[in-house]
């Protein structure tokens, strides 16, 4: 038995360790970055409460015979695939998915399903550990603000008080609140939806009922929100500032999140003495067990398969250069501030974004032609796209920063000699103001528009030609309250139609000088 229990260690020790190196990158940016955002930052405890939901099962996971079976080698085939889409496309998201796969495929490969089935709660629970891609992110933050705010204003209305909503401002008439990420609701709706699966589990009652309580998590934390917000448009008039930032801003997060904790136990009362569970019927048939039909594998050489597979990951991982950087033909401080009737000037980014963006080289243009009329250029250069340093969407980012794009979709600009261009299109607002954006992606020869489709063509290039550069390109003109918004249509076609020829001098394109 102890020379078992040796075995065991040594090998779950020496299976840790090529997962820790193969997904040491990812595991860094997960604790670094992702758990020390705000949003996130109650997922660094998932791991310990994982860890305690499978302790409780211990006895009947002793009890149950291991059963080791050649059917996980489908998920841990399909961790692999991830892996190396998240390493090659430079998505920590995919990866974070793969290092979960492979490490419940291998308990499934050692322990068998029989097994794995009586922890299935934590092993799914546990992955709300890793945070949501940043579109779904930056989607669920604008939509939770917006309706955050528009329920903010209505119960100051109920409260007598004078309040216009203008996107996420509210005016009060004697001041302006600007409802900011910190009252997005999305700080409140993650741990709140990760407490109220915990509840749910631990709730033992029909399966409505533990459907219908992480569901309402959702509700809960945007009207409580709201509320919040309601309650510093009511207090600043008492208290002035104070209310809406430091200590108080602080407690009345924190005072508002165990409010909604408590609605949610609240709930749990009210529908077990509305809707009371009858008994549990008790069964003597013993359930079907999924190992009836697994082969059976011999205990010395069941995980050699997956082993190899991880080792040669790994040394491909760090002996194969797929991402050669290419340099770009020109530099962009090189980029005219003079085209046509276009005369401009060009300006710094600050550091803290250049720390972010981690771009190879940018240029900023502010150019304004004969009529007055302004529009800002803006093109990244990455020479390699990897994990962390990879091209940023406008569509997160500028949302992110309060911006809220309408009307958004694709279009075709034509750029000369036949050819045109497919370019995101939107207008978005901020406090009164209104813009015209397009932005697009030249990827090594191709002009792309998806940054879904984009992230496929870094994983496939770095495979067939070694090369992950890319370029984002992003033009903005104001659109005033004197003009037409197809005015602001014409004057940015017209200004792209001059640029696109001078930007492909600079960005390398399908083959390299």
């Amino acid at each position: 038995m102890a020379n078992y229990n040796l075995r065991s260690l040594i090998k779950y020790i020496g299976f840790g360790a090529v997962l820790f190196f193969l997904y040491k990158e990812a595991l860094l940016w997960l604790v670094n970055v992702d758990w020390a955002r705000e949003d996130y930052s109650s997922c660094g405890l998932i791991p310990l409460v994982v860890g305690y939901l499978v302790w409780e099962k211990r006895k009947q996971l002793m009890s149950e015979p291991s059963r080791p079976s050649w059917y996980a080698l489908l998920p841990f085939t399909a961790g692999i695939f991830l892996f190396w889409l998240g390493e090659l496309a430079g998505e920590f998201f995919t990866l974070y998915l793969s290092l979960w796969l492979v490490t419940v495929s291998l308990f499934w490969f050692d322990l068998g399903w029989n097994k794995l089935k009586i922890v299935i709660f934590p092993v799914l629970f546990s992955l709300t550990m890793f945070p949501l891609p940043n579109f779904i992110n930056t989607y669920l933050t604008i939509k939770l603000k917006l309706i955050s705010s528009q329920l903010g204003v209505a119960m100051l209305h109920m409260m007598g008080m004078t309040a216009y909503r203008e996107g996420n401002m509210i005016d009060l008439g004697f001041t302006k609140l600007q409802v900011v990420d910190a009252c997005s609701g999305i700080r409140f709706l993650v741990p709140l939806l990760i407490i109220s699966v915990l509840v749910a589990y631990y709730y033992k009652s029909a399966l409505w009922k533990r459907l219908f309580l992480v569901v309402s998590a959702i509700p809960i934390s945007v009207i409580t929100n709201g509320l919040r917000i309601a309650l510093v448009g009511f207090l600043y008039q008492f208290f002035g500032a104070a209310v809406a930032e430091g200590f108080f801003h602080d407690f009345s997060g924190w005072f508002i999140f165990m409010f909604s904790l408590g609605l949610l136990l609240l709930e749990v009362w009210i529908l077990s003495k509305l809707f009371p569970d009858k008994p549990a019927k008790t069964e003597n048939t013993p359930a079907a067990s999924f190992n009836n039909t697994v082969t059976e594998i011999n205990s010395t050489s069941r995980l050699v398969i997956p082993f190899c597979l991880l080792a040669a990951t790994l040394i491909a991982t760090n002996s194969i250069n797929f991402k050669g950087k290419t340099p770009i033909w020109k530099p962009l401080s090189d980029f005219p501030v003079s085209m046509g009737t276009w005369n401009g000037k060009s300006s710094p980014m600050d550091q803290a974004s250049l720390d972010t963006l981690k771009l190879s080289d940018y240029v900023i243009v502010d150019y304004v032609n004969e009529n007055g009329r302004a529009v800002n250029l803006y093109t990244a250069w990455y020479a390699s796209q990897t994990k962390g340093k990879s091209i940023h969407t406008p569509a997160t980012c500028l949302p992110g920063n309060g911006w809220t794009f309408e009307e958004s979709g694709i279009v075709k600009i034509p750029v000369g000699e036949g050819r045109s261009i497919p370019v995101n299109r939107a207008f978005m607002e901020k406090n009164g103001q209104r813009q015209l954006i397009y932005y697009w992606f030249p990827q090594r020869g191709r002009i792309l528009s998806n940054v879904l489709v984009l992230k496929f063509f870094v994983f496939w290039d770095s495979i067939t030609q070694q090369r992950s550069d890319g370029a984002l390109v992003r033009v903005i003109t104001p659109v005033t309250s004197s003009e037409k918004p197809a005015d602001a249509e014409a004057r940015l076609q017209s200004f792209v139609k001059q640029a696109v020829p001078v930007l492909d001098t600079f960005i390398p394109g399908k083959t390299l000088k």
